[in-house]
């Protein structure tokens, strides 16, 4: 199905695990927020209906939409192993969970030896440019308030009681003692980094 040119598509991705779809009804609430907020839609796509979930495997469901379907593909999913963290700053914006992510390959560049950055704005830890990202100060984890994107997971786990957010900045890392990555497909990933030794480049 062709979409005009001047229309973003919208993209949900969704893990499907040996039949089981996860974190449908936030996957679902995000899909009618965005559709209402950008297209003005009144009505749903359904999700539950559009997804036939492959019975055997791992899978990331991808799902192209503007205010009706555009596309649903099935995906082997293979996690990408992150060793390294840098924090590059930016004034981007990435409200929807668009498909095209070009916004990002700019900032990649910048640190072509480092397996993910982190996305400073506005003086501010938001992302990194496949999660959004959380900070454990050795009592609780801390996401930060104002993300470049709110996920779907990271909803499900503030509303768990899991995360509370906070306004953290750089000079905050020394402050934690772990760091994780959260979304769709990795769910709450912790990672062998230590906050404090992320670093990055400044303006």
């Amino acid at each position: 199905m062709s979409t005009p040119l001047n229309i973003p598509l919208l993209l949900e991705t969704i893990k499907i695990d040996k039949g089981k779809v996860s974190n449908l009804f936030y996957h679902q609430s995000r899909c009618d927020s965005s559709r209402k907020s950008i297209f003005k839609s009144e009505n749903s796509l359904k999700l539950s209906s559009i997804i036939k979930a492959p019975p055997v495997g791992l899978y990331k469901c991808r799902i192209l939409y503007t205010n009706t379907l555009h596309s649903v593909e099935y995906i082997p999913y293979q996690e990408k192993e992150i060793y390294s963290l840098k924090i590059v700053p930016s004034n981007i914006s990435y409200d929807f969970k668009y498909a095209n992510r070009k916004v990002f390959n700019p900032l990649l560049s910048i640190l072509p030896d480092t397996d993910e950055i982190i996305i400073e704005k506005d003086g501010y830890l938001t992302d990194s440019t496949i999660s959004n990202i959380a900070f454990y100060d050795g009592k609780q984890w801390l996401t930060p308030a104002s993300p470049l994107l709110k996920g779907t997971m990271r909803q499900k786990l503030l509303d768990d009681g899991v995360l509370i957010t906070k306004n953290i900045t750089r000079v905050d890392l020394k402050h934690y003692s772990q760091v994780a990555l959260i979304n769709a497909m990795v769910g709450f990933k912790v990672l062998n980094i230590h906050p404090k030794d992320i670093k990055g480049i400044t303006r």
